[in-house]
C-alpha cells in the first residue's frame, strides 16, 4: 500500500511536469487513463494530501496560478541530476511500464548489472559511515587486487555503471572503483568520519564522468553543427553547458577538467563536434584520432 501511494505522488509530479501547467480538469482526465484510477477521478481531498506530501518530500511547492487556475511546480535550480531526480524518473517510468505489460515484448530496457548485486551493501555503508572490503578486478590487470578496504565517501552512476569514491585506507588516497568490477563485497564495523571540508557535490562538480582529481580546470569551447547541438541541447555534457547559436553552427562552452572519459565522449561524436579551445584538449583529441587513423592503414 504505501509504494502504491508513493507512486501515485511520482505520477502526480511527474505529470505536472511534464505538461508545465495543467488544470484539475486536464489532471483528472490523464488520471482515469491511468492504472491509478479504476475509473474514478481524484478526490479533490486526496489531490490536495498528495500536493502536501509532494512538498515534503521533493522540496518542492505546487503553485495553483489564480488567473489560469493551472497547476505548476516551484522547485529551486540545481546543478545536474539528484537522487530525489533519480528517484522520480525511476518511479514514473516503473509507472509507465505497469500500463505496458501487454506490449511489453516490444519494449526493451538497457541493463545496469551492478546495481543488483552491489549496491545495497555500498548504500548500507554510506549510511552507517562504515567501511567497505571487497576483491577488485579491473580490466587492466590479469589478477585481482584482493582486500581492497575504502571508507565510502559517495555513489555516482555512469554509463550503465555503478562507481563508488572513497578513501582506500591502504594508501590513504580517494580513489574510484566500478562495482560490476568486485566481488567478496562485505561491510565492516569499522567506522569513519567524512573530512569536514569534503563536499560530493563540489568534488565532482568540473568533471564530466568518473575521473575527478586529474588535472586543472579549463575553459572548453565547442564547435557543434546544427543537428547535433539538438541532441546537446536535449542532453547536455555538463551542468556548465552554455550555447551561443551562429549561422550554420552552435558554439558549447563547458567549465571542465580534461580528463579521458571527457575525450572519449568528444570523439563519439565524430566530425559533428569541433574542439575549438583549449589547445590542450586540441592535442590530445588530434592525438587519439592519429593512433585510431594508423590502426587502418
Amino acid at each position: 500500500m504505501a509504494n502504491d501511494l508513493f507512486a501515485r505522488y511520482v505520477w502526480l509530479m511527474d505529470t505536472i511536469r511534464r505538461y508545465g501547467r495543467i488544470t484539475r480538469e486536464e489532471l483528472n482526465r490523464r488520471w482515469l487513463k491511468s492504472h491509478f484510477s479504476n475509473g474514478k477521478p481524484i478526490p479533490r481531498r486526496s489531490f490536495y494530501n498528495y500536493c502536501r506530501a509532494l512538498e515534503d518530500l521533493f522540496n518542492v511547492n505546487i503553485e495553483c496560478d489564480p488567473r489560469t487556475f493551472e497547476y505548476y511546480i516551484d522547485e529551486p535550480e540545481k546543478d545536474g541530476a539528484s537522487v530525489t531526480d533519480w528517484v522520480l524518473n525511476t518511479t514514473a517510468v516503473r509507472n509507465a511500464l505497469s500500463d505496458a505489460r501487454e506490449v511489453s515484448d516490444r519494449i526493451f530496457l538497457e541493463d545496469v548489472p551492478s546495481a543488483r548485486e552491489h549496491l545495497h551493501s555500498f548504500i548500507d555503508a554510506l549510511k552507517a559511515n562504515r567501511a567497505i572490503r571487497f576483491n577488485y578486478h579491473p580490466y587492466t590487470r590479469s589478477t585481482p587486487t584482493n582486500g581492497v578496504v575504502i571508507e565510502p565517501y559517495f555513489l555516482k552512476i555512469f554509463r550503465q555503471r555503478w562507481y563508488i569514491t572513497g578513501r582506500n585506507v591502504a594508501d590513504g588516497r580517494v580513489k574510484t572503483y566500478a562495482l560490476d568490477r568486485m566481488s567478496g563485497v562485505s561491510v565492516l564495523e569499522d567506522s569513519f568520519s567524512l573530512p569536514e571540508n569534503f563536499d560530493a557535490g563540489e568534488y565532482c562538480r568540473n568533471s564530466f564522468g568518473i575521473v575527478f582529481n586529474q588535472g586543472t580546470i579549463h575553459h572548453v569551447v565547442l564547435r557543434v553543427e546544427p543537428r547535433q547541438a539538438k541532441y546537446l541541447r536535449a542532453l547536455p555534457l555538463h551542468h556548465s553547458q552554455r550555447e551561443m547559436v551562429h549561422d550554420g553552427f552552435s558554439i558549447f562552452t563547458y567549465e571542465l577538467r580534461l580528463t579521458p572519459d571527457f575525450v572519449e565522449e568528444l570523439l563519439s561524436h565524430g566530425s559533428r563536434i569541433t574542439v575549438l579551445e583549449p589547445p590542450e584538449l586540441r592535442a590530445m583529441m588530434i592525438r587519439e584520432l592519429q593512433t585510431a587513423l594508423e590502426c587502418y592503414q
